[in-house]
């Protein structure tokens, strides 16, 4: 990074950059070279966005709705939204309970910049998605990473949360189905946090539902304020259009939470980015309304491909690999790896070391699991065709029977 020649705000200066987007530009960087990479570091679906979607969307410009909306969203998308969660995670919600963003990641950053003070504290649970600590940062807050291990599921346990919560703590942060492990709360694993938060009445909720749509083996999908209401008037529950209508690049975030809240963050976002993409509203209102086989078939996609990757990771010299209950990702431990040595003679010291050789030495890219908050293993998206699925686990088993201690 350049030096810049006038001081940069300091919590901006602390942050790190996305470990996921220092992936991808590498893959852009050796693809312009030439290279023929296979990346499983990016965590969105293959998929194209469904016709129906994108038919809503040149609609939409052709009927000329191309111009500023409301700051909290289109009315009837918000009145989609509302619908949405009353229909699929049974909480009691109005048109006016919801507010649309530029992405999921706007609603996150909305509500943290909204409610946080200097000295607060932020519950985030590890591994966890690279952007929420480093969100906490900016806003001057402090995370507090609670490490959640293999042997608990990768999950966070009520006595975990209990000894963490400080009369600093304004915030946790739970992502189900979890990027980057694939973790997937139960109702009673959330009752059982919801116990101990009912005795916090200090502490807010942000719900990270964005994977929903994404569990597997036949498992319910439960949330937070759904099964736990008394919750509800404290907790902030998010979602969106990227991951279960392949529409990352429209940039459709949504939430439903407490009107105070509510009503802050759309004032922040007013002197921020004002609504969304007119566009992309229309296409968010299509994908919500519209026929949803599209989710039924790639949930399907996905946990073939969850299968098939996990059955040949365990398989690889040095690897093991749970079985995630949700998303499209593997959590793979790379322990065995550690102190070996690559073919071309790296030698392996950490997960990022090894990240690093499976991009030069076998041409896939995945991202280092520290760089979520728990090493030594990889982050693996199988949001790629099966052919080409297939040809990242080969090298991958190439490369780790090349290694030597």
């Amino acid at each position: 990074m350049t030096t810049a020649p006038l001081p940069l705000n300091a919590h901006l200066v602390a942050a790190r950059p996305s470990a996921t987007y220092r992936m991808i530009d590498r893959v852009a960087e050796r693809r312009a070279a030439g290279a023929q990479i296979i990346s499983l570091s990016a965590g969105e679906p293959d998929f194209d966005t469904p016709t129906h979607v994108q038919e809503a969307a040149i609609a939409a410009i052709r009927a000329g709705h191309t111009r500023y909306t409301q700051v909290a969203g289109l009315r009837a998308l918000r009145e989609a939204v509302a619908a949405k969660f009353q229909r699929e995670n049974g909480l009691p919600t109005r048109w006016q309970d919801t507010l649309v963003c530029s992405g999921g990641k706007q609603v996150i950053h909305n509500a943290l910049a909204a409610t946080l003070n200097p000295g607060d504290e932020v519950i985030v649970p590890a591994p966890c998605w690279v952007s929420y600590p480093e969100m906490v940062q900016l806003c001057g807050a402090r995370p507090v990473l609670l490490p959640c291990a293999e042997a608990s599921g990768f999950k966070l346990t009520p006595q975990a949360l209990a000894d963490a919560i400080t009369p600093r703590t304004r915030w946790l942060l739970l992502n189900s189905p979890s990027n980057p492990t694939g973790a997937v709360y139960s109702a009673d694993e959330l009752r059982a946090l919801a116990e101990v938060l009912l005795g916090h009445p200090g502490v807010l909720v942000l719900s990270d539902d964005i994977y929903e749509h994404l569990v597997f083996d036949g498992a319910p999908f439960a949330t937070l304020a759904q099964v736990e209401p008394r919750l509800a008037p404290r907790t902030l529950t998010m979602n969106g259009v990227s991951k279960a209508y392949a529409m990352t690049g429209w940039r459709i975030g949504y939430a439903t939470g407490p009107q105070w809240l509510l009503e802050a963050m759309e004032k922040l976002q007013g002197q921020q980015t004002s609504g969304a993409c007119s566009i992309s509203q229309h296409a968010a209102l299509a994908a919500l309304n519209g026929p949803q086989d599209f989710v039924r078939q790639t949930r399907q996609a996905f946990e073939r491909r969850r299968d098939a990757v996990v059955e040949r990771l365990n398989a690889c010299v040095g690897l093991r690999c749970p079985r995630p209950g949700g998303a499209f990702y593997a959590f793979a431990s790379c322990e065995g790896l550690i102190g070996r040595r690559s073919a071309a003679g790296r030698r392996l010291l950490s997960d990022e070391d090894v990240a690093l050789a499976l991009l030069d030495d076998a041409q896939v890219a995945v991202v280092q699991g520290s760089a979520f908050g728990l090493g030594p293993y990889l982050r693996i998206a199988y949001a790629l065709d099966d052919a080409a699925l297939r040809r990242a686990c080969d090298a991958i088993q190439a490369f780790c029977e090349g290694t030597t201690a």
